[in-house]
């Protein structure tokens, strides 16, 4: 899976979603401006240890991430979407956009991508989920479509075996 993130602002939401990109086996796109430096240290210690683990790419602008992802297939989430993120079918490839904290994504980027563009539920009266959390919840229910590929679905205690307890 690839998420693509379009003008983050706050290095912790971002460093974050690395983190989940980074366990989720998933590539992480970064589409300037960016409101941080890459090298900054909330950044950096949001997403641990995982850096070196991580596929990131960084792009000039949205036209520039078009250029170097010919034919993507692109679900935007959004608070605008007209359909739920669990009402479409992902696949291996696809990438999954979210736009900056205070704006999301531009609505001339939208109004191109009405057939993908989705929405995580939530009560009318207020605005938004957590950047880094909706990059979770969504990225999950892909994931979880596609049978969790490459993924350890299973854990192990460190002083008994699950099939003792049975």
């Amino acid at each position: 899976m690839n998420i693509v993130l379009h003008q983050p602002e706050i290095p912790q939401n971002a460093g974050n979603i690395a983190r989940t990109c980074a366990c989720t086996g998933s590539s992480l796109h970064l589409i300037r401006p960016l409101g941080f430096r890459l090298g900054e240290k909330h950044l950096k210690r949001a997403g641990l240890d995982y850096w070196d683990k991580l596929d990131v790419h960084v792009y000039d602008s949205f036209e520039d991430f078009l250029e170097k992802n010919p034919g993507a297939k692109i679900f935007m989430a959004t608070t605008k979407g007209p359909r739920k993120y669990t009402d479409v079918a992902y696949s291996f490839d696809d990438y999954i956009m979210f736009g900056k904290e205070t704006a999301g994504i531009p609505e001339d980027i939208l109004a191109q991508y009405k057939e993908t563009s989705i929405r995580i539920p939530m009560t009318p009266a207020l605005r938004s989920l957590n950047l880094a959390n909706s990059v979770s919840i969504v990225l999950y229910e892909a994931l979880r479509q596609l049978d969790f590929p490459g993924m350890q679905t299973t854990g192990e205690l460190r002083n008994y075996s699950w099939d003792e307890l049975e």
